[in-house]
Protein backbone atom coordinates (compact mmCIF):
# COMPACT_ATOMS: atom_id res chain seq x y z
CA UNK A 1 0.00 0.00 0.00
CA UNK A 2 1.62 3.37 -1.13
CA UNK A 3 1.42 6.01 1.27
CA UNK A 4 1.58 10.01 0.19
CA UNK A 5 2.92 12.56 1.64
CA UNK A 6 2.50 16.78 1.21
CA UNK A 7 5.68 16.44 -1.04
CA UNK A 8 3.75 13.81 -3.40
CA UNK A 9 0.54 16.27 -3.55
CA UNK A 10 -0.55 18.76 -6.48
CA UNK A 11 -2.27 21.38 -4.18
CA UNK A 12 -3.13 23.42 -7.35
CA UNK A 13 -5.77 20.83 -8.57
CA UNK A 14 -8.11 20.98 -5.58
CA UNK A 15 -7.44 25.12 -5.18
CA UNK A 16 -8.24 25.16 -9.06
CA UNK A 17 -11.48 23.87 -8.26
CA UNK A 18 -14.61 24.89 -6.29
CA UNK A 19 -15.76 22.34 -3.74
CA UNK A 20 -18.96 21.13 -2.11
CA UNK A 21 -18.99 19.57 1.30
CA UNK A 22 -22.95 17.94 1.71
CA UNK A 23 -23.40 17.57 5.50
CA UNK A 24 -22.15 19.86 8.17
CA UNK A 25 -22.24 17.17 11.17
CA UNK A 26 -18.97 16.47 12.55
CA UNK A 27 -17.13 15.79 9.39
CA UNK A 28 -18.99 17.97 7.44
CA UNK A 29 -17.71 20.09 9.81
CA UNK A 30 -13.49 19.96 10.09
CA UNK A 31 -13.89 18.96 5.72
CA UNK A 32 -15.38 22.63 5.21
CA UNK A 33 -13.32 24.69 8.07
CA UNK A 34 -9.84 22.72 6.62
CA UNK A 35 -10.56 23.50 3.12
CA UNK A 36 -11.49 26.86 3.99
CA UNK A 37 -7.99 27.75 5.99
CA UNK A 38 -6.34 25.87 2.96
CA UNK A 39 -7.36 28.46 0.46
CA UNK A 40 -9.81 26.15 -1.20
CA UNK A 41 -13.21 27.45 -2.17
CA UNK A 42 -15.83 25.60 -0.50
CA UNK A 43 -19.43 26.06 0.22
CA UNK A 44 -21.58 23.61 2.10
CA UNK A 45 -24.61 22.16 1.08
CA UNK A 46 -27.96 21.67 3.29
CA UNK A 47 -31.38 20.66 3.01
CA UNK A 48 -34.09 23.39 3.04
CA UNK A 49 -34.82 24.78 7.08
CA UNK A 50 -31.03 22.31 7.96
CA UNK A 51 -30.20 23.79 11.68
CA UNK A 52 -26.66 23.45 10.45
CA UNK A 53 -27.39 26.81 8.74
CA UNK A 54 -26.47 28.76 11.98
CA UNK A 55 -24.27 26.67 13.03
CA UNK A 56 -22.29 27.38 9.23
CA UNK A 57 -22.99 31.30 9.67
CA UNK A 58 -21.25 30.99 13.36
CA UNK A 59 -17.97 28.93 11.75
CA UNK A 60 -17.52 31.76 8.63
CA UNK A 61 -18.58 29.15 6.04
CA UNK A 62 -20.96 29.90 3.43
CA UNK A 63 -23.68 27.47 3.11
CA UNK A 64 -26.34 26.73 0.57
CA UNK A 65 -29.20 24.48 -0.57
CA UNK A 66 -27.94 21.08 -1.65
CA UNK A 67 -29.10 22.00 -5.21
CA UNK A 68 -27.49 24.51 -5.62
CA UNK A 69 -23.82 23.79 -3.88
CA UNK A 70 -23.65 20.90 -6.21
CA UNK A 71 -24.90 22.69 -8.92
CA UNK A 72 -21.87 24.80 -9.06
CA UNK A 73 -19.21 22.91 -7.97
CA UNK A 74 -15.76 20.98 -9.69
CA UNK A 75 -15.78 18.49 -6.75
CA UNK A 76 -18.94 17.07 -4.02
CA UNK A 77 -17.69 15.49 -1.09
CA UNK A 78 -20.56 13.19 0.32
CA UNK A 79 -20.94 13.55 4.19
CA UNK A 80 -24.71 13.34 4.69
CA UNK A 81 -25.34 10.61 6.73
CA UNK A 82 -25.13 6.50 5.18
CA UNK A 83 -28.46 6.06 4.98
CA UNK A 84 -29.09 9.13 3.60
CA UNK A 85 -26.94 9.64 0.70
CA UNK A 86 -28.54 7.67 -1.94
CA UNK A 87 -31.59 9.68 -2.17
CA UNK A 88 -29.19 12.55 -1.85
CA UNK A 89 -27.37 11.52 -4.61
CA UNK A 90 -30.39 10.70 -6.71
CA UNK A 91 -32.73 13.18 -6.38
CA UNK A 92 -29.94 16.38 -6.52
CA UNK A 93 -26.26 15.12 -7.18
CA UNK A 94 -26.93 12.71 -10.66
CA UNK A 95 -28.93 15.19 -12.40
CA UNK A 96 -27.27 18.73 -11.19
CA UNK A 97 -23.51 17.01 -11.04
CA UNK A 98 -21.57 18.59 -14.11
CA UNK A 99 -19.84 16.13 -16.34
CA UNK A 100 -16.58 15.91 -15.49
CA UNK A 101 -16.60 16.76 -12.06
CA UNK A 102 -15.38 14.33 -9.25
CA UNK A 103 -17.74 13.12 -6.82
CA UNK A 104 -15.99 11.97 -3.17
CA UNK A 105 -16.88 9.80 -0.49
CA UNK A 106 -15.30 9.47 2.95
CA UNK A 107 -16.69 5.86 3.75
CA UNK A 108 -17.00 3.21 0.35
CA UNK A 109 -20.28 1.78 2.06
CA UNK A 110 -22.96 2.93 -0.86
CA UNK A 111 -20.83 2.39 -3.78
CA UNK A 112 -19.21 -0.84 -2.34
CA UNK A 113 -23.03 -2.38 -1.89
CA UNK A 114 -24.59 -0.64 -5.33
CA UNK A 115 -26.61 1.78 -3.60
CA UNK A 116 -25.45 4.60 -5.08
CA UNK A 117 -24.17 4.13 -9.22
CA UNK A 118 -22.57 6.88 -10.18
CA UNK A 119 -22.68 8.62 -13.69
CA UNK A 120 -19.89 7.12 -15.93
CA UNK A 121 -18.91 10.70 -16.59
CA UNK A 122 -17.50 11.47 -12.95
CA UNK A 123 -14.59 10.67 -10.94
CA UNK A 124 -15.54 8.81 -8.12
CA UNK A 125 -13.36 8.91 -5.13
CA UNK A 126 -12.39 8.18 -1.66
CA UNK A 127 -10.99 10.33 0.66
CA UNK A 128 -11.71 8.24 4.40
CA UNK A 129 -9.88 10.05 7.41
CA UNK A 130 -8.58 7.42 10.22
CA UNK A 131 -10.47 9.64 12.73
CA UNK A 132 -13.48 11.39 14.10
CA UNK A 133 -14.32 14.46 12.79
CA UNK A 134 -13.12 16.52 15.74
CA UNK A 135 -10.35 14.52 15.92
CA UNK A 136 -9.79 15.79 11.81
CA UNK A 137 -10.50 19.30 12.53
CA UNK A 138 -8.60 19.65 15.66
CA UNK A 139 -5.44 18.29 14.29
CA UNK A 140 -5.77 20.12 11.57
CA UNK A 141 -5.85 23.68 13.71
CA UNK A 142 -3.02 22.42 15.60
CA UNK A 143 -0.57 22.08 12.51
CA UNK A 144 -0.83 18.16 11.85
CA UNK A 145 -3.59 15.90 10.61
CA UNK A 146 -4.61 11.99 10.58
CA UNK A 147 -4.11 9.78 7.98
CA UNK A 148 -6.64 8.98 5.35
CA UNK A 149 -7.00 6.37 3.10
CA UNK A 150 -7.89 7.37 -0.75
CA UNK A 151 -9.36 4.97 -3.42
CA UNK A 152 -10.45 5.27 -7.10
CA UNK A 153 -13.94 3.68 -8.15
CA UNK A 154 -14.01 5.25 -11.66
CA UNK A 155 -11.31 7.63 -13.28
CA UNK A 156 -13.30 9.06 -15.59
CA UNK A 157 -10.50 12.44 -16.82
CA UNK A 158 -7.79 10.72 -15.55
CA UNK A 159 -7.15 12.82 -12.94
CA UNK A 160 -9.17 10.99 -10.05
CA UNK A 161 -6.40 9.93 -7.83
CA UNK A 162 -4.23 13.29 -8.39
CA UNK A 163 -7.21 15.27 -7.32
CA UNK A 164 -8.28 12.73 -4.22
CA UNK A 165 -4.52 13.55 -3.26
CA UNK A 166 -5.37 16.97 -3.65
CA UNK A 167 -8.66 16.79 -1.58
CA UNK A 168 -6.57 15.10 1.42
CA UNK A 169 -3.98 17.46 1.49
CA UNK A 170 -6.46 20.50 1.46
CA UNK A 171 -8.20 18.22 4.80
CA UNK A 172 -4.56 18.12 6.74
CA UNK A 173 -3.99 14.31 5.38
CA UNK A 174 -1.02 14.53 3.43
CA UNK A 175 1.23 15.86 6.91
CA UNK A 176 0.56 12.14 8.15
CA UNK A 177 -0.22 10.18 4.98
CA UNK A 178 -2.67 8.88 2.87
CA UNK A 179 -2.65 5.24 2.37
CA UNK A 180 -4.09 4.47 -1.29
CA UNK A 181 -6.18 1.42 -0.97
CA UNK A 182 -9.69 0.42 -2.48
CA UNK A 183 -13.67 0.74 -2.00
CA UNK A 184 -14.17 -2.62 -1.17
CA UNK A 185 -11.05 -2.94 1.43
CA UNK A 186 -12.02 0.52 3.35
CA UNK A 187 -15.41 -0.70 3.45
CA UNK A 188 -15.04 -3.94 4.60
CA UNK A 189 -12.21 -4.02 7.25
CA UNK A 190 -14.50 -0.82 8.48
CA UNK A 191 -17.39 -2.52 9.24
CA UNK A 192 -15.62 -5.54 10.51
CA UNK A 193 -13.53 -2.70 12.77
CA UNK A 194 -16.52 -1.11 14.21
CA UNK A 195 -18.48 -4.66 14.71
CA UNK A 196 -16.06 -6.82 16.26
CA UNK A 197 -13.59 -4.63 17.78
CA UNK A 198 -14.36 -1.01 18.55
CA UNK A 199 -17.58 -0.85 19.07
CA UNK A 200 -19.52 -3.80 18.88
CA UNK A 201 -17.15 -5.42 20.65
CA UNK A 202 -15.44 -3.09 23.58
CA UNK A 203 -19.16 -2.23 24.47
CA UNK A 204 -20.21 -5.38 24.91
CA UNK A 205 -17.11 -6.64 26.86
CA UNK A 206 -17.35 -3.40 29.16
CA UNK A 207 -20.92 -4.12 30.24
CA UNK A 208 -20.79 -7.84 30.25
CA UNK A 209 -17.54 -7.46 32.86
CA UNK A 210 -19.18 -4.55 34.91
CA UNK A 211 -22.85 -6.67 35.05
CA UNK A 212 -20.26 -10.08 36.04
CA UNK A 213 -18.95 -8.07 39.01
CA UNK A 214 -22.39 -6.07 40.46
CA UNK A 215 -24.18 -9.47 40.22
CA UNK A 216 -21.05 -11.08 42.38
CA UNK A 217 -21.42 -8.53 45.33
CA UNK A 218 -18.98 -5.92 44.30
CA UNK A 219 -19.65 -2.11 44.68
CA UNK A 220 -20.64 -0.59 41.00
CA UNK A 221 -18.04 2.27 41.38
CA UNK A 222 -15.36 -0.04 41.19
CA UNK A 223 -16.92 -2.04 38.60
CA UNK A 224 -17.14 0.89 36.77
CA UNK A 225 -13.34 2.33 37.53
CA UNK A 226 -12.17 -1.20 36.52
CA UNK A 227 -13.91 -2.28 33.53
CA UNK A 228 -14.92 1.36 31.93
CA UNK A 229 -13.07 4.66 33.27
CA UNK A 230 -9.68 2.47 32.89
CA UNK A 231 -10.25 1.27 29.33
CA UNK A 232 -8.70 4.72 28.41
CA UNK A 233 -5.63 4.37 29.79
CA UNK A 234 -4.92 0.86 28.67
CA UNK A 235 -6.20 2.43 24.84
CA UNK A 236 -3.61 5.16 24.96
CA UNK A 237 -0.66 2.75 25.91
CA UNK A 238 -1.38 0.76 22.67
CA UNK A 239 -1.97 3.72 20.68
CA UNK A 240 1.60 5.12 21.93
CA UNK A 241 3.28 1.97 22.24
CA UNK A 242 1.49 -0.66 20.73
CA UNK A 243 0.40 -4.00 21.83
CA UNK A 244 3.55 -5.43 23.29
CA UNK A 245 4.57 -1.99 24.57
CA UNK A 246 1.47 -1.64 26.36
CA UNK A 247 2.26 -5.15 27.83
CA UNK A 248 5.67 -4.09 28.85
CA UNK A 249 4.49 -1.13 30.40
CA UNK A 250 1.95 -2.53 32.88
CA UNK A 251 2.71 -4.99 36.53
CA UNK A 252 3.71 -8.57 35.75
CA UNK A 253 0.55 -9.69 37.41
CA UNK A 254 -1.74 -7.74 35.10
CA UNK A 255 0.56 -9.27 32.12
CA UNK A 256 0.60 -12.92 33.07
CA UNK A 257 -3.52 -12.41 33.35
CA UNK A 258 -3.51 -10.91 29.84
CA UNK A 259 -1.45 -14.21 28.43
CA UNK A 260 -3.76 -16.21 30.37
CA UNK A 261 -6.78 -15.39 30.90
CA UNK A 262 -7.42 -13.27 27.93
CA UNK A 263 -7.89 -16.20 25.39
CA UNK A 264 -10.68 -17.79 26.97
CA UNK A 265 -12.49 -14.90 26.89
CA UNK A 266 -11.60 -14.16 23.18
CA UNK A 267 -10.94 -17.39 22.23
CA UNK A 268 -12.18 -20.05 19.68
CA UNK A 269 -15.58 -19.58 19.69
CA UNK A 270 -15.07 -15.66 19.55
CA UNK A 271 -12.66 -16.18 16.26
CA UNK A 272 -16.04 -18.09 15.28
CA UNK A 273 -18.08 -15.67 15.01
CA UNK A 274 -15.59 -13.16 14.22
CA UNK A 275 -15.52 -15.11 10.28
CA UNK A 276 -18.89 -15.23 10.85
CA UNK A 277 -19.66 -11.51 10.91
CA UNK A 278 -16.94 -10.82 8.45
CA UNK A 279 -18.62 -13.62 5.69
CA UNK A 280 -21.66 -11.57 6.27
CA UNK A 281 -20.16 -7.94 5.80
CA UNK A 282 -18.52 -9.78 2.47
CA UNK A 283 -21.41 -11.29 1.01
CA UNK A 284 -24.09 -8.22 1.31
CA UNK A 285 -26.11 -9.96 4.20
CA UNK A 286 -25.27 -7.13 6.64
CA UNK A 287 -25.92 -4.29 3.94
CA UNK A 288 -29.40 -5.91 2.96
CA UNK A 289 -30.48 -6.21 6.79
CA UNK A 290 -29.41 -2.93 7.65
CA UNK A 291 -31.51 -1.55 4.69
CA UNK A 292 -34.59 -3.30 6.13
CA UNK A 293 -33.46 -1.48 9.45
CA UNK A 294 -33.65 1.45 8.05
CA UNK A 295 -36.61 1.07 5.98
CA UNK A 296 -38.80 -0.33 8.99
CA UNK A 297 -38.12 2.61 11.13
CA UNK A 298 -34.90 1.67 12.98
CA UNK A 299 -36.10 -0.65 15.18
CA UNK A 300 -33.33 -2.41 16.64
CA UNK A 301 -31.64 1.06 17.00
CA UNK A 302 -34.30 2.29 19.04
CA UNK A 303 -34.54 -0.43 21.26
CA UNK A 304 -30.64 -0.49 21.57
CA UNK A 305 -30.73 2.95 22.32
CA UNK A 306 -32.79 2.77 25.12
CA UNK A 307 -31.55 -0.30 26.45
CA UNK A 308 -28.40 1.23 26.50
CA UNK A 309 -29.65 4.40 28.50
CA UNK A 310 -31.46 2.28 31.15
CA UNK A 311 -28.53 0.12 32.06
CA UNK A 312 -26.80 0.41 35.12
CA UNK A 313 -23.05 1.39 34.02
CA UNK A 314 -25.06 4.57 32.36
CA UNK A 315 -26.42 6.06 35.70
CA UNK A 316 -23.16 4.92 37.85
CA UNK A 317 -20.65 6.50 34.89
CA UNK A 318 -22.46 10.14 34.80
CA UNK A 319 -22.92 10.25 38.66
CA UNK A 320 -19.10 9.53 39.14
CA UNK A 321 -18.25 11.32 36.07
CA UNK A 322 -19.63 14.71 37.66
CA UNK A 323 -17.75 14.17 40.78
CA UNK A 324 -14.15 13.64 38.85
CA UNK A 325 -13.42 17.42 39.08
CA UNK A 326 -10.78 18.36 36.11
CA UNK A 327 -10.91 14.98 34.57
CA UNK A 328 -10.94 15.04 30.74
CA UNK A 329 -12.31 11.75 28.65
CA UNK A 330 -11.30 13.08 26.05
CA UNK A 331 -7.76 14.40 25.90
CA UNK A 332 -5.19 12.04 25.53
CA UNK A 333 -2.48 11.79 28.07
CA UNK A 334 1.26 11.91 27.57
Amino acid sequence: MATLYENDVNPALILDRKVAVLGFGAQGRAHALNLKESGVDVVVGLRDGSASAAACRHAGVSARPIADAVSSADVVMMLVPDEAQAGVHAVVVDPLLRPGSALLFAHGYNVHFDLIHPRADLDVLMVAPLGIGDQVRERYADGGGVPALLAVHHDATGDAAAIGASYAWANGHARAGIIETSFRDETETDLFAEQVVLCGGLTHLISNAFDTLVDAGYPEELAYFSCLHEVKLIADLIYRRGIAGMRESISSTAEYGDYTRGPRVIGAGSRLAMSEILNEIRNGSFSHELAGEFRDGMPVLKKGRAAARGHKIEQVGARLRDTMVGFQPGKDED
